[in-house]
């Protein structure tokens, strides 16, 4: 009994770890990662069912392996929503960011009942019975529900950088800005392996002359830490 604990606990703090170091980010996903990992959890749980079938897998050791992926689950989630706490306190307080009912509340309003029902399925609400099946799952979902606190779906202009989803974008690397159309504003800047690329955000009509301010004064504001890394850049190709 002990030794499995002390395996869960060193799976959680394992993968605390590597979220907070952010191994896996959101840029790095894509449709076909998405569904090559979706089918690959499908079969490997369709490969547990069917050796605890065949009585080649024992209850007990698919509930432990199980539990083990769960408290993966829970420790990346928690590390990466710590780390994006630790991040946002790092580039200081927010100077914009869109803010309406299906960018602000709803995203809110699911992540609160996903760590409400993470809570309800370690038991503690109707206080037992408590499973290891339980007590994990409800922390996967905690994890899970905790990152979506801390991660926006747009852009978060801040003091020292722009947030966008899991990734800072320091004002010394953003290079120019351009409306590509009526409330669609296009950013350029370079990445942390000094490729040039851009995002679009939604902005809208009332807010266009504040973000047209923000904008113009932290390019004036590091224009020389920006004319400085580019020739870097430059000297370096």
């Amino acid at each position: 009994m002990y030794l499995i604990v002390g395996l869960l606990v060193v799976a959680f703090l394992l993968s605390f770890w590597m979220g907070y170091r952010r191994i896996l980010r959101l840029q790095h996903l894509s449709q076909r990662r998405v569904l090559n990992g979706f089918v690959g959890a499908m079969i490997l749980l369709t490969l547990i069912s069917a050796g605890q079938w065949l009585d080649l897998i024992s209850q007990d050791i698919a509930a432990h392996f199980t539990m083990f992926l769960y408290c993966l689950v829970a420790g990346f989630f928690s590390g990466f929503a710590f780390k994006m706490i630790s991040l946002k306190r790092t580039i200081s307080k927010t100077e914009y960011v869109y803010r309406s009912f299906w960018t602000e509340a709803a995203p809110n309003i699911i992540a609160i009942l996903i760590i409400v029902f993470g809570i309800y399925r370690t038991g503690i609400i109707q206080l037992g019975p408590y499973t290891g099946i339980g007590i994990t799952s409800g922390l996967s979902l905690l994890g899970f529900g905790f990152w979506g606190l801390t991660v926006k779906i747009v852009p978060e202009f801040r003091d020292k950088g722009i947030l966008i989803l899991d990734q800072c974008v320091n004002w010394d690397k953003v290079v120019a800005y351009r409306w590509e159309s009526e409330n669609v504003l296009l950013i350029e800047y370079y990445t942390a392996d000094e490729k040039l690329t851009d995002f679009t955000t939604f902005i809208p009509s009332e807010d266009e002359l504040k973000i047209e301010r923000l904008l113009a004064k932290k390019l004036k504001e590091y224009h020389q830490d920006r004319k400085e890394k580019m020739e870097q850049i430059d000297t370096d190709f």
